[in-house]
């Protein structure tokens, strides 16, 4: 795809149309609530919560993707000024709430955003997603992958989500006479607080601004800010330190509790007071691990006051060599650049990519499904209002033509049509409705 067409979590000035995978701050940086340089699309849920994360932000400019749909877009290619049109399908990352892949088909390819994502080797959501990816790319090659590999390393192994949330439920059963801080961010983490507020049958406490999330996202019930009514507290993540929890335990024994995927040395808690400090600055992991890899996938006690468990939202080392083989990609490309505790992911799986990889997953596509899958249902796709280029100032010439009721340009519709694909005549050439 050509530079200035789509940006993916990036929100410089340059691009026609702009994509926003979640809400964590890692991937809105640059983006502000006077942010204005074009059109931002994103998942419903992500639509829903905006506002708490940038208020006053001018929510004319977003667009929703309704997940497992494709959407059509009609840009501009910079390089020759004709119009091209995208088809976008948004899948779910199932990180946290909102959170979605953004798969791209056009003149260029076809390509994959993951942004941050954990699918699991086993569970309905699982494989739900990995069937309409394999749906969605039919008999088309995956040209490129941009691939969430923050644990793109055989050191980080941890369970599913449910045996970590089980491991915490046990460390808080194990403490009857203790208060319990579990330490999240902002957004992420909802399905860990419910599992343990029903196995236990309480009301877990959040500080309010989470409160408002909670309500948002449907949780009325379950989430308090009155302290008397709970002893299981869920804190900011930045605020989870050796310090806090030696001043609580000054008032009331109590026991912290980090869920990450992440292994944390023992002597950062000593040094810095807060187990977390190198996170917070680039997502980096410590070398010095020792048996503190992670690699038992069991919770770690690193002092009287803090257990760390391995409960993550993103994929491991294995779930991340699945991915790879389900998709065989001719080439993928990580976006965790900034962690130190990753590895370039055609380190360890450059013989699942290239092109007769491929095409042997195209192949192989085809016997599973017992009949070729060779294009997309003109018919499932939704329109999206046509986008002012932010790089040229103005509309594009409308040098499109009707197709099954979908309106494309005319070098992708000859495409189609030596490819084999009917034409048809439409009764009349209506303009694109904004969604």
């Amino acid at each position: 795809m050509e530079s200035g067409m789509i940006s993916v979590d990036k929100w410089s000035s340059g691009s026609q149309a702009y994509f926003l995978t979640h809400l964590h701050a890692d991937h809105t940086a640059g983006l502000s609530s006077t942010w204005r340089r074009g059109l931002l699309f994103c998942s419903r849920l992500t639509a829903k919560l905006f506002p708490c994360k940038f208020p006053g932000f001018d929510l004319s400019l977003l667009r929703i993707l309704d997940i497992g749909t494709w959407h059509s877009l009609c840009l501009t290619a910079p390089s020759s000024g004709s119009a091209t049109r995208v088809l976008v399908k948004a899948i779910d990352a199932q990180h946290c709430p909102g959170s979605v892949m953004y798969l791209f088909r056009g003149e260029f390819g076809c390509m994959l955003f993951t942004g941050d994502f954990r699918w699991e080797s086993k569970g309905e959501r699982a494989e739900n997603g990995r069937a309409l990816l394999l749906d969605a790319l039919k008999n088309d090659p995956l040209d490129i992958l941009y691939l969430d590999n923050t644990y793109c390393n055989p050191r980080y192994m941890f369970p599913s989500r449910e045996v970590a949330a089980k491991q915490i439920v046990d460390i808080i059963i194990s403490h009857p006479n203790h208060d319990i801080v579990i330490g999240i961010d902002s957004l992420g983490k909802e399905d860990l607080l419910l599992y343990i507020s029903r196995a236990l049958d309480i009301k877990i406490w959040v500080w309010p601004e989470r409160l408002q999330i909670m309500h948002l996202l449907g949780f009325q019930e379950i989430f308090t800010t009155k302290t008397s009514l709970t002893r299981v507290r869920a804190i900011p993540r930045y605020s989870f330190s050796m310090d806090t929890l030696e001043g609580l335990n000054e008032f009331h024994p109590t026991i912290g509790v980090m869920p990450s995927g992440l292994p944390w040395a023992t002597e950062s808690v000593q040094k810095d007071g807060n187990v977390f400090a190198s996170s917070m600055k680039k997502k980096g992991c410590s070398e010095k691990t020792g048996d503190l890899g992670g690699n038992s996938g069991s919770a770690t006690r690193y002092s009287d006051y803090i257990f760390v468990v391995p409960y993550s939202d993103h994929s491991c080392f294995s779930e991340i060599k699945e991915f790879i083989e389900l998709l065989r990609p001719v080439n993928v490309k990580g976006i965790a650049s900034s962690s130190s505790c990753y590895i370039e992911p055609r380190y360890y799986f450059n013989h699942l990519c290239g092109t007769q990889q491929a095409m042997w997953r195209i192949q192989q596509q085809k016997l599973d499904n017992g009949e070729v899958m060779d294009k997309i249902n003109e018919d499932e796709i939704k329109l999206i209002s046509e986008v002012t280029s932010a790089v040229l100032g103005k509309k594009r010439k409308n040098n499109r033509v009707n197709f099954h009721g979908v309106h494309t340009n005319r070098v992708d519709l000859m495409r189609r049509f030596s490819r084999g694909v009917k034409i048809t005549d439409s009764d009349e050439d209506e303009d694109e409705d904004e969604e």
